[in-house]
């Protein structure tokens, strides 16, 4: 029998014996990687363009509003007058945002490399949505920061002045959280939906600017019932309408052009808010339970 001719290198290789940082880091690996993603840092400057624009016209807004006030010496926008304001940017922003989180994941095949251990499966998607909701109040409550450090720096009533501003400025950001929330939790399973970015985006487009008419439509109802539930159709009227209950004088009332009419019903809207925000989370978990057993 011929010799065999194989030869074995010892090229020194050698096991890793360093710390297994464990599931805990890769969340927060995840989770920072999204948030980078949303706004294109570590990625190509094509990447950067829409949401520093979009962030640039947000901050140049509360600078307007900022600086109006400063000379009239009145209040031109509450900060929850500002996330409502902001709110049609925020539906875009989400629609470009979200595919990238999620969608090209689900194109390029590479999940089943993130669902391998120590990553369980809800742990994607609930990373992904933390990044999406995280932006999204950073979107929202970063100008309005720069509306309270212009307030705070003009005020004429010194100490007192800037806790008044501090206790408006707190009701306004948890607003920005609501709106976050909501949006970031359906732009997301919208956005699981496909691999497809374009597909995605206008998926998640639709879903905002096309319940706007339904919302028009029973809102001119005979019932008056059905007119004050009517916001309930929309997630952007919805959230108005959680904001509208709850934050009172700090949103203009109805009879002056702002707020919603929504009677009596607003812990409708609260609730519906929470359901809306529940079941929009468990089928995206339930999603990604599905696309990891493939």
């Amino acid at each position: 029998m011929p010799e065999p001719t194989g030869v074995i290198h010892d090229i020194g290789y050698q096991r890793y014996t360093g710390p297994r940082l464990g599931r805990r880091h890769v969340f927060g690996a995840l989770y920072l990687h999204g948030l980078r993603t949303v706004f294109g840092l570590g990625r190509s400057a094509k990447a950067k363009i829409f949401p520093w624009l979009v962030l640039g016209i947000v901050t140049l807004v509360a600078a307007g509003v900022t600086a109006v006030r400063s000379q009239i010496g009145e209040v031109v926008m509450s900060y929850a007058q500002f996330a409502d304001a902001m709110s049609w940017l925020v539906i875009f922003f989400v629609a470009v945002a979200a595919p990238e989180l999620v969608s090209r994941d689900l194109q390029s095949g590479v999940l089943p490399l993130y669902f391998s251990r120590p990553l369980p499966r809800a742990d994607y998607p609930l990373a992904k949505l933390l990044a999406l909701g995280t932006a999204l109040w950073l979107l929202l409550g970063g100008p309005q920061l720069v509306m309270f450090l212009g307030a705070a720096f003009t005020t004429k009533q010194g100490m007192r002045g800037v806790w008044n501003e501090l206790l408006d400025l707190l009701p306004g950001l948890l607003y920005a959280g609501l709106w976050a929330v909501v949006f970031a939790s359906i732009g997301l399973l919208v956005a699981s939906l496909t691999g497809k970015r374009a597909f995605a985006a206008g998926g998640i487009v639709a879903v905002f600017l096309m319940t706007a008419p339904v919302v028009g439509t029973l809102s001119i109802m005979p019932s008056q019932t059905v007119n004050e539930l009517a916001f309930l159709a929309s997630p952007s009227t919805l959230v108005s309408g959680v904001g509208t209950w709850a934050l009172g004088d700090l949103l203009e009332p109805a009879d002056q052009g702002g707020g919603l009419p929504i009677g009596d019903f607003g812990p409708v809207y609260a609730l519906a808010a929470v359901a809306l925000v529940t079941t929009c989370v468990a089928l995206l978990l339930l999603r990604y339970r599905k696309v990891a057993a493939r």
